[in-house]
């Protein structure tokens, strides 16, 4: 079935353009269509299901570079810019991943084996609750990503006893009933889409609308070839259009379901209407949307960095990893790095600074092709403790020295551009340095989606109680540690939304999470790990007597790798077919970087 376009396209499939006028009669066809078959996807076989995941996984790497080229596109990056490793993992690689990981849960179920016996275990953390390991699973995993593990943690109420009975619910159903789930892609990060869009049909057995996003909707019809073995079965089908477009979608009696990424602006439009009637009624509780919808919605992130005992290499390093929070997508994520919190005791903390301005000034300048950046920007450039990092569109604006008891935008707004703030607590040591930061993340900050901690090993094992502690209090659907909370978003296997409690008219980082691929019920929060030290300096007596036994270089991820681009191709590559003769190759451009 065509994908349907509003318009006209001077009859050429996949440009972007302004869309004109709502064509409903076509809309209506589309939806009439996925209701037909919602009960049959409900219904379908295991087997089957896997069966057009291997499909989609094949036409994933058949259009891996031409869906890198047209990111490439809309990103406004040169064909050999140095950033083009985050298009291939942000997209094809993220997908390819994905699908694996559905795969293996969904091949568990069909077998009739628990799939938590593909997991690692579990364990207990500080606060009683269950956290099973995710990641890594296999040896490959050891090799690809070394020294990073993940893991999903359970609903207070969950124990290893319960745990099977909360995994794959839709799946125990003896008569599951389909629906139709409208997905307002995000126009960010190009894999964002079809994570949704499998989370909803294999999680929750539902078929689904994408409504693409115009900022990237020139991926849409590489995302639609991808998908056709559904596409042909009514399963899943693509609108394109404004938000004239997305406001009749939304309204649309035959849509059962709504997911969204996006802004809490955007969310509760949908969900009370806009303007000031809007607002009154969102004082009022009294919600327009008689539909679920579940929602991924921002975050005012922070990066916490633990005082320790940093060497000058350290905190170059660090001030590499905290420049790539910020400024990966040329700073359009939304879990950017937004507000550093640092120790106003620490003796190095100004140092950071000055490792983080020469990273961002080094930097080689990038479109900000997002629209309203460069608006964005200017008024965070119009704080008085702000500077600008260069004089070029797309350079960062970095704010220091904020009071942490003050109602600073910063703290309130998600800034979505390259400017990053900076606040100091103070703090009588490292451990009461952390009690003390999570009490100002999760009361000052906007938004439950993700939060970084930098942290010395060293540090870490001095502290370990109070460290966990405050992994067990931060009120955040992902925590990332000596790693960037991005990492959360690609592995898959951990769940990805804000931390559970929000409700319609308090959305926060939204409703809901997707990802997930084990299929937990009652998953609460993930957990990512790295190490704070790179291979090979992390074989340093100061770093090996602290447990760091990896051969992860500079991650491909990292802003500052000058292999990231072809690092992050190999890799996508060699997980497509895993042929050990790509490994020389993809090793020879990771310990470049």
């Amino acid at each position: 079935m065509e994908a349907i376009r509003m318009g006209t396209q001077n009859g050429v499939i996949g440009t972007t353009a302004a869309w004109g006028r709502i064509e409903p009669a076509a809309i209506d066809i589309a939806i009439r269509r996925l209701q037909e078959r919602k009960d049959d996807w409900a219904l379908l076989p295991i087997s089957e299901k896997i069966h057009h995941l291997e499909q989609m996984r094949v036409n994933v790497v058949r259009l891996a570079e031409q869906w890198v080229r047209r990111s490439v596109e809309m990103a406004g990056l040169a064909a050999d810019s140095p950033w083009l490793g985050e298009l291939w993992m942000g997209g094809p690689w993220a997908l390819l991943w994905g699908i694996d990981r559905y795969r293996e849960t969904l091949s568990a179920l069909a077998a009739g084996t628990d799939p938590l016996r593909l997991t690692k275990g579990s364990r207990t953390t500080a606060s009683g609750q269950l956290a099973v390991n995710v990641f890594p699973l296999h040896p490959v995993d050891h090799l690809l990503i070394s020294g990073v593990r993940a893991e999903v943690w359970m609903e207070p109420d969950v124990t290893a006893q319960t745990l099977s009975d909360t995994v794959a619910g839709f799946y125990k159903q003896q008569q599951p009933q389909g629906k139709v789930t409208l997905v307002l892609a995000a126009g960010n990060v190009s894999s964002i889409a079809p994570m949704d869009v499998l989370h909803k049909l294999l999680a929750e057995g539902s078929v689904c609308l994408v409504k693409m996003n115009p900022v990237n909707d020139g991926v849409g019809p590489i995302l639609e070839e991808i998908f056709a073995p559904l596409r042909a079965y009514g399963f899943v089908d693509f609108v394109y259009g404004g938000p004239d477009v997305g406001k009749y979608l939304t309204e649309h009696p035959s849509i059962d379901a709504i997911h969204m990424t996006g802004s809490i602006h955007t969310h509760d439009a949908i969900v009370f209407g806009g303007g000031a009637e809007g607002v009154e009624r969102k004082s009022r509780n009294e919600p327009i949307l008689g539909k679920p919808i579940s929602s991924e919605l921002g975050n005012v992130t922070p990066t916490i960095v633990v005082p320790g005992p940093w060497t000058e290499e350290d905190l170059r390093f660090q001030a590499e990893q905290i420049a790539t929070q910020k400024l990966h997508n040329g700073g359009f994520n939304c879990v950017g790095a937004q507000v550093l919190v640092t120790s106003a005791d620490w003796a190095l903390t100004d140092k950071l600074l000055y490792h983080l301005r020469a990273v961002m000034r080094e930097l080689p300048a990038r479109h900000p092709y997002y629209p309203g950046a460069e608006e964005r920007k200017a008024q965070a450039a119009g704080h008085p403790h702000s500077e600008r990092l260069g004089d070029r569109p797309g350079d960062p604006v970095l704010i220091t020295g904020l009071d942490p008891a003050s109602e600073e935008a910063a703290f309130r707004e998600e800034f979505f551009c390259t400017a990053l703030a900076e606040t100091r607590l103070p703090s009588a040591g490292p451990a009461d340095f952390l009690r003390r930061a999570v009490v100002f993340c999760n009361e000052r900050l906007w938004g439950t989606l993700a939060a970084n901690i930098i942290i010395h090993p060293a540090t870490l094992s001095q502290h370990r109680r109070a460290f966990e502690q405050a992994l067990a209090d931060l009120r955040y659907g992902s925590i990332a540690v000596n790693i960037w909370a991005g990492a959360g978003f690609l592995l898959a296997q951990t769940s990805w939304g804000g931390y559970p409690g929000h409700t319609l008219n308090n959305a926060g980082s939204g409703i809901g999470l997707v990802h997930n691929t084990f299929l937990f019920d009652r998953a609460q929060k993930s957990v990512v790990y790295g190490d704070f030290a790179p291979f090979p300096h992390n074989l340093r007596p100061r770093y090996l007597l602290h447990g760091e036994r990896h051969i992860l270089p500079k991650p491909p991820w990292f802003v500052t790798n000058r292999q990231g681009a072809a690092t992050a191709r190999q890799l996508f590559y060699y997980t497509a077919d895993q042929e050990a003769w790509r490994l020389p190759g993809l090793f020879w451009h990771a310990l470049r970087g």
